[in-house]
């Protein structure tokens, strides 16, 4: 097999679906979540449609919006990684401890983004080249992260005393308007979209997700490929960790639960191919956005958290349905 042939379903399945042009998915999405916007401006126009709630809903949107923008790269290859939640709650913690905060500032973004770095590198290691599943490989990081957060916290939070940390969350940190923390998530968003459709790396890793062996024929080193994805989910997972332990001006070892689902069913219902060789930034961002303001809409209107996590789940079932059709109608 020739470059030339390997590249053309790349040019085909992944260019074409993550360009600028919107199409019907996020349109639909963008629907979707005005709709939320009229539900939330009707039921609670004082509270919804205050700028302070607004800010705070693009703000709990961030901390999971960089989780997701890693998982994309990670689904769209053909992977999964259960281990975001815990990865970000065992790099929260370990950025707070005393002796941690003692180096300020950069000592505490160093160490977050240090140990997201790593729990990647032992995930890609294990996912690439020590050839174990990808689910078993995240699910053991999972158990182990977990452990170690809970272990270095002894069940106790760990408050943030830096205060050039904490300054990040005041309204005096704004910048026309809009809060730090919805700056980097821009900035992550923004790259990750160059990246994965701009780039030989984005392009790479299409390829691998639709056809791993037609990407290795192509020339493509396959399993490094794979190794760099999880080095990206973790860096994403630390970068999050500090975003929240700016958010919450403490580390928990509890930090990061359930943000795997969370961020896999953004990515699902935001047009990402679970069997991996498509994925989409813009529409993993608006599936982050729907949930976000679902949760804060639930909140507002004292509704018990059960029947959201009930919405939610009907909100990827229609999504892995809409997915699975669309399939049917390539192959048709």
């Amino acid at each position: 097999m020739s470059l030339s042939t390997a590249k053309s379903p790349v040019r085909e399945h992944g260019r074409r679906p993550l360009g600028l042009t919107p199409d019907l998915r996020n349109l639909s999405l963008l629907g979707v979540l005005a709709a939320l916007v009229v539900v939330g401006g009707l039921t609670r126009p004082s509270e919804f449609l205050a700028t302070s709630n607004l800010q705070l809903v693009l703000t709990q949107a961030s901390v999971i919006g960089v989780v997701t923008v890693g998982m994309t790269f990670v689904i769209t290859s053909g992977g999964i990684d259960l281990s975001v939640g815990a990865i970000v709650a065992l790099a929260s913690v370990w950025a707070t401890t005393v002796a941690t905060q003692e180096y300020g500032f950069a000592g505490i973004l160093f160490t977050a983004v240090v140990v997201g770095l790593a729990c990647g590198l032992v995930n890609g290691l294990l996912v690439a080249y020590g050839r174990m599943v990808p689910f078993i490989a995240t699910l053991a990081m999972l158990a182990s992260a977990r452990g170690l957060a809970l272990q270095i916290t002894d069940g106790r939070t760990q408050i943030v005393t830096v205060q050039s940390v904490l300054d990040l969350g005041v309204p005096d940190a704004y910048v026309l308007g809009i809060p730090p923390l919805v700056l980097v998530f821009a900035a992550v968003t923004v790259a990750g979209w160059l990246i994965l459709n701009r780039t030989t790396f984005g392009r790479r890793t299409v390829a691998v997700g639709g056809n791993a062996e037609a990407a290795r024929l192509a020339g493509i080193d396959v399993r490094r490929q794979r190794l760099y994805l999880y080095l990206l989910s973790g860096l994403c997972c630390g970068i999050a960790a500090f975003l929240l332990i700016v958010l919450s001006g403490s580390g928990q070892n509890t930090n990061g639960n359930l943000y795997e689902l969370d961020a896999i069913a953004a990515a699902i219902i935001g047009g990402t191919l679970l069997s991996g060789g498509r994925g989409t930034i813009v529409g993993s961002v608006l599936g982050v956005l729907v949930f976000t303001t679902i949760t804060n809409i639930f909140a507002l209107n004292n509704l018990q958290s059960d029947v959201q996590q009930i919405a939610k789940g009907a909100i990827i079932v229609a999504a892995v349905l809409v997915q699975r059709r669309t399939a049917r109608d390539a192959d048709a």
